[in-house]
């Protein structure tokens, strides 16, 4: 698979600085979204059950919510759980990312609905790559500053920097993240597996064409992750998923 390209508009100079051992580094932040769709098979009824259980009694999630849900307990009642990751690991295998699915970290996820946002601030040494195995409930995943729009199905498979801002909202809502479109009594929650890549190993960088050292301002050289717009540090609406001036 070749990245998605992007429609064409003025480029704002984005930089994230990150962790890398005991210092800060910098790197350019990635437009390419990598996406596609995987076979894998439906979730257990007894464990879609016990994830909806968890959901309302204990994580609470309001509209915009996400949190991570107990994976050893999932792996306990999934007999299809390798299956779903060999998947992936085949996807990004044939992505050129070799065995890097492997070394990474993994967590199960639940949202209803996604603000905008990015998670540079915690994650800016890594990519993130996402498999979603809830059914087809009308929603996307959406990256306002690329126009990738990406319909959430079971088996939807993505790779993405985690500086980019992105949200999951209503299929056909147009532009922008509202709650009530994540209201009470709605049939809305995704579960998904997440990996974190780094985004130092070079086949990940090759990937989402991630330059290194690009000159982060001055005064971003500190102890603490960030995103840098134009020379400003910056965070992002959660409404609208624009950049705008951290406060």
């Amino acid at each position: 698979m070749s990245p998605s390209t992007p429609p064409q508009r003025v480029r704002d100079r984005l930089v994230s600085c990150f962790r890398s051992g005991d210092a800060i580094r910098s790197r350019s932040v990635s437009d390419v979204v990598l996406s596609g769709t995987v076979d894998v098979p439906v979730p257990p009824a007894r464990l879609v059950a016990d994830w909806e259980r968890e959901i309302s009694s204990h994580l609470g999630l309001e509209p915009g919510d996400v949190e991570a849900l107990p994976l050893a307990r999932a792996r306990a009642r999934w007999p299809d759980y390798k299956a779903c990751v060999q998947a992936v690991a085949d996807w990004t295998r044939a992505l050129g990312l070799g065995e890097v699915l492997a070394s990474s970290d993994v967590a199960l996820m639940a949202c209803r609905g996604a603000r905008y946002h990015h998670d540079g601030a915690q994650y800016g040494a890594a990519a993130f790559c996402n498999l979603f195995v809830s059914e087809d409930k009308g929603l996307d995943v959406h990256f306002p500053c690329t126009g990738h729009r990406i319909p959430l199905v079971r088996g939807t498979v993505l790779v993405f920097d985690t500086c980019q801002p992105h949200a999951v909202v209503r299929r056909g809502s147009g532009s922008g993240f509202r709650a009530d479109d994540f209201g009470p009594g709605q049939d809305c929650s995704q579960l998904f597996l997440t990996w974190e890549l780094s985004i130092e190993d070079a086949r990940v960088a090759r990937a989402l064409q991630v330059a290194f050292e690009v000159g982060a301002p001055t005064s971003a050289q500190s102890n603490e992750e960030q995103v840098w717009v134009n020379g400003e540090r910056a965070s992002v609406c959660p409404e609208s998923g624009w950049w705008c001036r951290a406060g």
